[in-house]
């Protein structure tokens, strides 16, 4: 069969198939060009479902009349002028196939007006009439794109679409989806003409919470944490479901790059990852919005736009992890009741913002923090964290990848920025150093509030320096580390511990009595969190719980199989083998900190007595003598 060249037409409709799924899909389409058109008002008409009808009304630049006929053709932009422009894409559109793909399967007009022009013009196509008829017509400045009688000319795809409730139902929810994103624009929805949506735009804090609540729920914008963070050319903001309030599994799973809805599994695995510490097993609801360099990320990687990639993946999963852990520490420590005592004044600032909590560092000394909070109340302090001025400040960018550069190959400062990422002290103010506190306010080995006291200096990254009276000592973080870990973990043995999903289980060459052991210590193995299967002569490690989750599971698994083979050891053993294996899992002395002023009295009281004193007076005396 002799290659041949296909009719416009056809491979308009073939490119259709990638473009325009359903009802939904030309809406998307056509609301992205009004956006990337400067629009602040949006108003979507449909009828059945938009199988019939799909009108897209807008208030944005307009096209001008000599190129109407062109915005009409394939791979027909004003977005795009070079190879440079698609590696920096900012648009939501920038092919250039979606009007001319939706006007070879449908009736489609588009009539539209710029401010230069005196009067509007339209533009008429359909289906297998590929010439394009421009006409004069009234209109005021913008556009509108009307859509009639969707897939008219192919049966078969015709044939595919769904109820009318069904595909309304996918319209509805890209729109929900788009008004999240964009605040700033009107958008109203009408469907066989009556208004079923109307999204005024969200300019302050509260009109947006209201309009998170109109879509993702009441309860979600009541209880969630507020989500602000900076670093270097990273931006993450948005709000994520409270621990207390999270169980189950969320629909509300909204994530954006620079304005743009994907679906990226880095990032779920990230969030749950984040959740796991206060809510094992949950798969939280969330609105996140992942600002960076355009150079950082490929959005041309899915027919639809739906997947990017990014060049430095685990350095966004990493940092998307550590501000959403450090949000939700903030956010349990909050409803802790305040010691009855007189506080000192500290640097972090609260503000009431309905419904959304959120942590940012201010340089100036906030007013003693409220006896009690809850976030269900409908006035809830508010914290806002910012990264750019942490205790460490990162100091190195994001280096903008070219052409030619490998994403596998990232740059020595996006290593050390990396680096530095992962061993920021987020908890603790810049001022970190501060003076060591006396009698109310002692610092280390007296009870400490939970979440209340200052964490005392740091000493070679190993040590607190203590005081208490006219004694200085230092205490071990490593020590209490363990000790924590340990605590912590007793206190869920009983109970069993809530395996994680990994990101990509680990397969395991496997012996011969691997399976008969798995199947003789299951209930043990439950009671651990480990989920394990036998397939093609591998073993395969699905769920670990989160304490063995930096372990080098290939390792470890099959020696903790080798252990139980033979006898089946006690908890208090096995307690003490998941807390050594957990040894690292602090990544800062602020969480050991924190975590300290958790147990009860008399295990802090223990580990406080570990404390080697210093013998600074002797010290004093030698250097005098010396004089």
């Amino acid at each position: 069969m002799a290659i041949e060249k296909l009719p416009p037409q056809l491979a308009n409709q073939i490119a259709a198939g990638e473009v325009v799924e359903r009802p939904a899909s030309v809406i998307k389409e056509l609301v992205e060009n009004s956006l990337d058109a400067g629009a602040t008002r949006v108003d979507i008409e449909i009828e059945k479902g938009g199988a019939k009808l799909i009108r897209i009304r807008d208030n944005g630049s307009g096209i001008p009349k000599e190129d109407l006929s062109l915005a009409l053709s394939r791979h027909a932009t004003s977005k795009l002028k070079s190879l440079d422009d698609l590696e920096a894409i900012l648009s939501f559109g920038f092919r250039g196939e979606a009007l001319a793909s939706i006007s070879s399967v449908s009736r489609l007009t588009l009539t539209s007006r710029t401010a230069g022009q005196t009067e509007a013009w339209q533009a008429q196509a359909e289906g297998t009439e590929m010439a394009v008829k421009v006409l004069p017509a009234a209109h005021p400045i913008g556009s509108t794109v009307e859509a009639v009688d969707l897939f008219f000319n192919t049966p078969a795809r015709r044939r595919f679409l769904k109820s009318d409730k069904t595909e309304f139902t996918h319209i509805d929810e890209w729109l929900k989806r788009i008004a999240l994103a964009r605040r700033d624009i009107y958008f109203t929805l009408k469907h066989n003409g009556k208004t079923v949506r109307n999204y005024r735009p969200a300019n302050t804090e509260t009109q947006y919470l209201q309009r998170l609540g109109q879509i993702c729920g009441k309860a979600f914008a009541e209880t969630c944490l507020r989500i602000e963070c900076k670093h270097n050319d990273l931006s993450l903001s948005g709000y994520l479901q409270s621990p207390h309030a999270a169980s189950g599994y969320s629909e509300t799973q909204y994530f954006y790059v620079n304005g743009r809805l994907v679906k990226d599994r880095l990032v779920n695995h990230a969030v749950r990852q984040a959740f796991a510490q206060y809510a094992e097993g949950v798969s939280p609801g969330y609105v996140l919005m992942l600002e960076l360099d355009p150079h950082q990320v490929d959005v041309n990687v899915h027919p639809a736009k739906h997947e990017v990639r990014f060049h430095q993946s685990r350095y966004v999963h990493d940092y998307i992890l550590q501000a959403l852990q450090s949000a939700m520490t903030q956010s349990v420590q909050l409803p802790i009741a305040a010691e009855s005592e007189e506080q000192p004044a500290t640097s972090w600032q609260a503000s009431p913002t309905r419904g959304a909590v959120a942590a940012q560092y201010s340089g100036e000394s906030a007013s003693k923090p409220s006896t009690h909070f809850d976030l269900r109340e409908p006035n809830v302090p508010s914290r806002q964290v910012d990264y750019s001025t942490g205790s460490n400040s990162y100091r190195s960018e994001l280096k903008s990848t070219s052409r030619g550069a490998q994403a596998s190959s990232p740059s020595l400062s996006s290593i050390r920025a990396y680096g530095e990422l992962l061993n920021t002290d987020t908890a603790v103010p810049q001022n970190s150093s501060m003076p060591l506190r006396t009698e109310n306010a002692q610092v280390g080995m007296g009870r400490a509030s939970h979440g209340g006291a200052n964490m005392p200096p740091v000493i070679a990254g190993m040590y607190w320096v203590l005081v208490k009276e006219d004694k200085i000592s230092l205490l071990d973080i490593a020590v209490v580390a363990k000790a924590v870990q340990k605590a912590e973990i007793s206190a869920k043995f009983a109970q069993g511990l809530i395996g994680q999903p990994l990101l990509m289980p680990v397969a395991v060459a496997v012996d011969d009595d691997w399976a008969e052991i798995i199947e003789n210590r299951d209930q043990l193995l439950r009671k651990l969190g480990i989920e394990l299967s036998i397939r093609l002569g591998q073993l395969i490690i699905k769920k670990v719980p989160p304490y063995l989750r930096d372990s080098q599971l290939a390792v470890i698994i099959p020696e903790l199989l080798q252990w139980i083979r033979l006898e089946l050891p006690s908890d208090a053993a096995v307690i003490k083998w998941l807390a050594e294996q957990a040894a690292n899992r602090f990544t800062s002395a602020s969480e050991a900190w924190f975590a300290l002023n958790t147990l009860p009295d008399d295990v802090q009281g223990e580990l406080y007595n570990q404390s080697q004193d210093l013998p600074w007076e002797q010290w004093i005396k030698e250097n005098q003598s010396d004089r």
